[in-house]
Protein backbone atom coordinates (compact mmCIF):
# COMPACT_ATOMS: atom_id res chain seq x y z
CA UNK A 1 0.00 0.00 0.00
CA UNK A 2 1.32 3.28 -1.17
CA UNK A 3 0.93 6.18 0.28
CA UNK A 4 2.48 9.68 1.56
CA UNK A 5 2.34 10.25 5.26
CA UNK A 6 3.80 14.37 5.09
CA UNK A 7 1.96 15.48 1.95
CA UNK A 8 4.55 16.94 -0.25
CA UNK A 9 4.42 20.34 -2.00
CA UNK A 10 3.75 19.32 -5.38
CA UNK A 11 0.81 17.40 -4.49
CA UNK A 12 -0.73 20.34 -2.94
CA UNK A 13 0.22 22.50 -5.86
CA UNK A 14 -1.25 20.34 -7.96
CA UNK A 15 -4.43 20.64 -5.76
CA UNK A 16 -4.15 25.25 -4.62
CA UNK A 17 -8.11 24.77 -4.25
CA UNK A 18 -8.03 22.89 -1.20
CA UNK A 19 -7.24 22.96 2.26
CA UNK A 20 -4.05 21.31 2.98
CA UNK A 21 -2.88 22.95 5.91
CA UNK A 22 -3.50 25.91 8.42
CA UNK A 23 -1.15 29.19 8.10
CA UNK A 24 -0.80 30.12 11.90
CA UNK A 25 1.75 31.35 14.16
CA UNK A 26 -0.18 29.57 17.06
CA UNK A 27 0.45 26.02 18.70
CA UNK A 28 -2.85 24.79 17.13
CA UNK A 29 -3.54 21.23 15.65
CA UNK A 30 -6.79 20.19 13.72
CA UNK A 31 -7.60 16.52 13.72
CA UNK A 32 -9.75 15.00 11.62
CA UNK A 33 -11.27 11.35 11.71
CA UNK A 34 -12.77 9.71 8.43
CA UNK A 35 -15.33 7.12 7.97
CA UNK A 36 -17.97 6.96 11.09
CA UNK A 37 -19.47 7.33 12.91
CA UNK A 38 -19.01 3.67 13.60
CA UNK A 39 -20.59 2.21 16.92
CA UNK A 40 -17.73 0.61 18.22
CA UNK A 41 -15.27 3.20 18.00
CA UNK A 42 -16.82 6.81 18.01
CA UNK A 43 -17.70 6.79 21.55
CA UNK A 44 -14.26 5.75 22.50
CA UNK A 45 -12.68 8.62 20.27
CA UNK A 46 -15.00 10.67 21.97
CA UNK A 47 -13.97 9.47 25.59
CA UNK A 48 -10.03 10.29 24.85
CA UNK A 49 -10.59 13.60 23.09
CA UNK A 50 -13.07 14.95 26.47
CA UNK A 51 -10.04 13.69 28.52
CA UNK A 52 -7.82 16.59 26.59
CA UNK A 53 -10.19 18.87 26.15
CA UNK A 54 -9.86 18.38 22.13
CA UNK A 55 -11.93 19.08 19.61
CA UNK A 56 -11.82 17.74 16.15
CA UNK A 57 -13.80 17.58 12.79
CA UNK A 58 -15.24 14.10 12.20
CA UNK A 59 -15.84 13.60 8.16
CA UNK A 60 -18.90 11.28 8.31
CA UNK A 61 -19.80 8.76 5.79
CA UNK A 62 -23.79 9.54 5.02
CA UNK A 63 -25.05 6.03 5.14
CA UNK A 64 -23.29 5.74 8.88
CA UNK A 65 -24.90 8.90 10.14
CA UNK A 66 -28.69 7.26 8.81
CA UNK A 67 -27.43 4.04 11.18
CA UNK A 68 -26.00 5.44 13.63
CA UNK A 69 -27.82 9.10 13.90
CA UNK A 70 -27.39 9.22 17.80
CA UNK A 71 -23.96 9.00 17.78
CA UNK A 72 -23.72 11.42 14.81
CA UNK A 73 -25.34 13.83 17.35
CA UNK A 74 -23.36 13.09 20.75
CA UNK A 75 -20.51 14.32 18.35
CA UNK A 76 -22.19 17.83 18.01
CA UNK A 77 -22.93 18.14 21.20
CA UNK A 78 -19.70 17.01 22.42
CA UNK A 79 -18.50 20.30 20.52
CA UNK A 80 -17.09 18.64 17.28
CA UNK A 81 -17.64 19.67 13.76
CA UNK A 82 -19.29 17.40 11.07
CA UNK A 83 -18.71 17.30 7.46
CA UNK A 84 -19.15 15.50 4.58
CA UNK A 85 -17.19 12.09 3.11
CA UNK A 86 -19.70 11.50 0.73
CA UNK A 87 -22.65 9.01 1.58
CA UNK A 88 -21.17 5.78 0.07
CA UNK A 89 -17.96 6.47 0.50
CA UNK A 90 -17.12 6.40 -3.32
CA UNK A 91 -13.69 7.10 -4.78
CA UNK A 92 -13.85 9.79 -6.97
CA UNK A 93 -11.47 8.64 -9.61
CA UNK A 94 -13.50 5.38 -10.34
CA UNK A 95 -17.09 6.82 -10.06
CA UNK A 96 -18.93 8.93 -12.69
CA UNK A 97 -18.87 12.20 -12.25
CA UNK A 98 -22.87 12.47 -11.83
CA UNK A 99 -23.49 9.90 -9.45
CA UNK A 100 -20.51 10.93 -7.30
CA UNK A 101 -22.53 14.43 -6.86
CA UNK A 102 -25.49 13.19 -6.37
CA UNK A 103 -24.01 10.61 -3.74
CA UNK A 104 -22.38 13.74 -2.21
CA UNK A 105 -25.48 16.06 -2.69
CA UNK A 106 -27.10 12.63 -0.80
CA UNK A 107 -24.60 13.16 2.20
CA UNK A 108 -25.87 16.62 2.53
CA UNK A 109 -29.01 16.17 3.03
CA UNK A 110 -28.38 14.74 6.52
CA UNK A 111 -24.94 16.16 6.96
CA UNK A 112 -24.82 20.14 7.56
CA UNK A 113 -21.50 21.42 6.50
CA UNK A 114 -19.77 23.73 4.52
CA UNK A 115 -16.56 21.12 4.38
CA UNK A 116 -16.00 17.99 2.53
CA UNK A 117 -13.51 15.49 2.17
CA UNK A 118 -12.73 13.03 -0.77
CA UNK A 119 -12.47 9.11 0.22
CA UNK A 120 -8.99 8.28 -0.83
CA UNK A 121 -8.17 11.56 -0.96
CA UNK A 122 -9.43 10.69 -5.13
CA UNK A 123 -11.58 13.17 -6.98
CA UNK A 124 -11.17 15.08 -10.48
CA UNK A 125 -10.59 18.37 -11.22
CA UNK A 126 -14.21 18.50 -12.36
CA UNK A 127 -15.91 17.56 -9.29
CA UNK A 128 -13.92 19.81 -7.42
CA UNK A 129 -14.91 22.89 -9.53
CA UNK A 130 -18.71 21.65 -9.48
CA UNK A 131 -18.52 21.11 -5.64
CA UNK A 132 -17.38 25.11 -4.96
CA UNK A 133 -20.07 26.07 -7.14
CA UNK A 134 -23.48 27.58 -6.23
CA UNK A 135 -25.24 24.20 -5.97
CA UNK A 136 -22.61 22.49 -3.73
CA UNK A 137 -20.82 25.39 -1.98
CA UNK A 138 -18.28 23.05 -0.37
CA UNK A 139 -14.35 23.39 0.75
CA UNK A 140 -12.88 20.38 -0.08
CA UNK A 141 -10.14 19.41 3.05
CA UNK A 142 -7.46 17.54 2.48
CA UNK A 143 -4.24 16.47 4.79
CA UNK A 144 -1.14 17.33 5.87
CA UNK A 145 -0.32 14.34 7.93
CA UNK A 146 -1.69 10.71 7.38
CA UNK A 147 -1.32 9.02 10.66
CA UNK A 148 -1.45 5.59 8.56
CA UNK A 149 -3.81 3.88 10.90
CA UNK A 150 -6.04 2.18 8.30
CA UNK A 151 -2.86 0.19 7.40
CA UNK A 152 -2.84 -3.06 8.61
CA UNK A 153 0.76 -3.72 7.65
CA UNK A 154 2.06 -1.06 10.61
CA UNK A 155 2.61 -1.31 14.37
CA UNK A 156 0.48 1.25 16.24
CA UNK A 157 3.91 2.81 17.74
CA UNK A 158 5.04 3.53 13.66
CA UNK A 159 1.11 4.82 13.47
CA UNK A 160 2.02 7.42 16.77
CA UNK A 161 5.18 8.38 15.01
CA UNK A 162 4.05 9.08 12.08
CA UNK A 163 2.29 11.87 13.54
CA UNK A 164 4.07 13.34 15.82
CA UNK A 165 7.28 13.54 14.00
CA UNK A 166 5.88 14.89 10.67
CA UNK A 167 3.16 16.92 12.35
CA UNK A 168 3.65 20.75 12.96
CA UNK A 169 1.15 24.21 13.86
CA UNK A 170 -1.30 24.67 11.16
CA UNK A 171 -1.40 20.72 10.26
CA UNK A 172 -4.08 19.19 9.24
CA UNK A 173 -4.05 15.52 10.62
CA UNK A 174 -5.99 12.05 9.72
CA UNK A 175 -7.25 9.26 12.04
CA UNK A 176 -10.05 7.22 11.32
CA UNK A 177 -12.98 6.21 13.02
CA UNK A 178 -13.41 3.10 11.71
CA UNK A 179 -12.92 -0.91 13.41
CA UNK A 180 -10.24 -1.46 10.92
CA UNK A 181 -8.28 1.54 12.55
CA UNK A 182 -8.66 1.19 15.29
CA UNK A 183 -5.75 -1.22 16.69
CA UNK A 184 -4.04 2.18 15.78
CA UNK A 185 -6.16 4.46 16.91
CA UNK A 186 -6.70 3.65 20.47
CA UNK A 187 -2.55 3.16 20.91
CA UNK A 188 -1.70 6.73 18.73
CA UNK A 189 -4.56 8.98 19.63
CA UNK A 190 -4.07 9.69 23.44
CA UNK A 191 -0.36 9.53 23.23
CA UNK A 192 -0.17 11.98 20.48
CA UNK A 193 -2.49 14.29 22.17
CA UNK A 194 -0.72 14.01 25.56
CA UNK A 195 2.86 14.86 23.72
CA UNK A 196 1.10 17.63 21.70
CA UNK A 197 -0.51 18.76 25.07
CA UNK A 198 2.73 18.53 26.79
CA UNK A 199 3.87 21.09 24.46
CA UNK A 200 1.41 23.42 24.75
CA UNK A 201 -0.80 22.52 21.43
CA UNK A 202 -4.68 23.20 21.50
CA UNK A 203 -6.45 20.98 19.18
CA UNK A 204 -9.18 22.83 17.44
CA UNK A 205 -12.14 22.39 14.71
CA UNK A 206 -11.77 23.63 11.29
Amino acid sequence: MLYFVKTPAFIKKLYPECLWNVETNENILYITFDDGPTPQVTSSVLEVLKKYNAKATFFCIGKNVKEHFDIYKQIISDGHKPANHTFNHLNGWKTDDKKYLEDIAEASNIIDSGFFRPPYGRITKFQLRALQGEKFKLKTVMWDVLSGDFDVKISPENCYLNVINNAKAGSIIVFHDSVKAFPRLEYALPKFLDFFSAKGFQFKIL
